[in-house]
């Protein structure tokens, strides 16, 4: 069902672009064309508004009905699915008439063509997750809501500016909350930890903080840091007593630990060990670093070390031809 209307749409809108361009009348007279235009809102023919409202103001940029036009050209632009045009009207209309009774209104008009601007056919039938996309449009929508709150807080559109807001927010913390939890499978920690506490330090009473504290406990437990994880756990039993995280008061971690052992012993499931494990903090990279060091200050002859030359922590026996071929990996 979902596919016949997709297609339906798309057969609708691909002979709306084909159909002949809209001729407007150049005798029809300022109130006509506004009654013209009225008449394709009503019919909900938004391109055919847009296109004579554009024509009244282009030809009667003075006339009684050329403030309300540019205002009505927002709601054409919005309605017809052109929120850029829709934003760049209401922005252009604010400039042009700070105090105009209805200036609320191009306010509120430009922080809807935000919150819909990421909500395009595919999200109107296919249940797409908007936590999980770019959240830029849901910042800007915040911002333009919220700069109607505090400038018209007795605005009649104030109401729905205010749910559209918490909503919006809610959706913001969702979305550090993705992105963290994509750090700690990356096994990147402190980013993790980092998303956790932005989250529970600027999103205070959404759903979101129990996941930022959850995150920052398994994120601080990799680490090693036992304080914070610790700070971060009792925390999240006192506000959070039953998120999921929790097992019967003890804390499980959402991801796996990495295993860190080499390529040969994970084959042979154990069996050989061709690497010890390695100490918490260090990595298989780091600890290759700290062998090419050592090997290129041991290369280095006697007569050209200085005398405060940094020196190897101790000295380490004759390499053999094996490891030498197999560059230390099986050392």
């Amino acid at each position: 069902m979902q596919v016949k209307r997709l297609l339906l749409i798309a057969t609708l809108a691909l002979t709306a672009a084909c159909s002949s361009k809209q001729v407007i009348d150049e005798n029809l007279s300022e109130a006509e064309l506004y009654q013209q235009a009225q008449e394709h809102l009503d019919n909900t023919s938004y391109t055919s508004a847009v296109n004579t409202l554009k024509a009244l103001e282009s030809r009667y940029p003075f006339g009684r009905y050329a403030e309300q036009a540019q205002l009505e050209l927002i709601y054409a632009y919005y309605k017809n699915q052109e929120p850029e045009a829709a934003k760049a009207a209401a922005e252009r209309f604010i400039r042009l008439h700070p105090q105009h009774a209805d200036v609320d209104y191009a306010w509120y008009l430009k922080g809807l063509a935000s919150f819909d601007q990421d909500r395009g056919l595919l999200a109107r039938f296919l249940p797409l997750d908007m936590t999980k996309r770019d959240p830029g449009a849901a910042r800007d929508s915040f911002n333009e809501f919220a700069q109607l709150v505090s400038r018209y807080p007795n605005s009649r559109y104030a109401p729905d500016a205010k749910a559209r807001m918490i909503y919006l927010r809610n959706l913001l913390a969702t979305y550090e909350i993705h992105v963290a939890r994509y750090y700690l499978k990356r096994e990147a920690y402190i980013a993790a930890a980092n998303r956790g506490r932005y989250v529970v330090e600027n999103f205070q009473q959404t759903p979101a903080v129990g996941d930022g504290l959850a995150i920052m406990t398994e994120a601080y437990q990799r680490l090693s840091l036992d304080d914070l994880a610790a700070s971060s756990l009792a925390t999240l039993k006192l506000n959070y007593p039953e998120h999921p995280s929790l097992e019967s008061g003890e804390f499980v971690p959402s991801e796996e630990e990495a295993d860190t052992r080499s390529w040969l012993s994970r084959a042979t499931l154990g069996l050989i060990e061709s690497d010890a494990p390695l100490p918490p903090g260090q990595t298989r990279a780091s600890q290759d670093m700290e062998r090419l060091y050592r090997d290129a200050v041991e290369a280095i002859p006697a007569e050209l070390q200085p005398e405060n030359a940094p020196q190897a922590d101790a000295p380490n026996p004759p390499r053999s031809w094996w490891s030498r071929l197999s560059f230390g990996l099986f050392d």
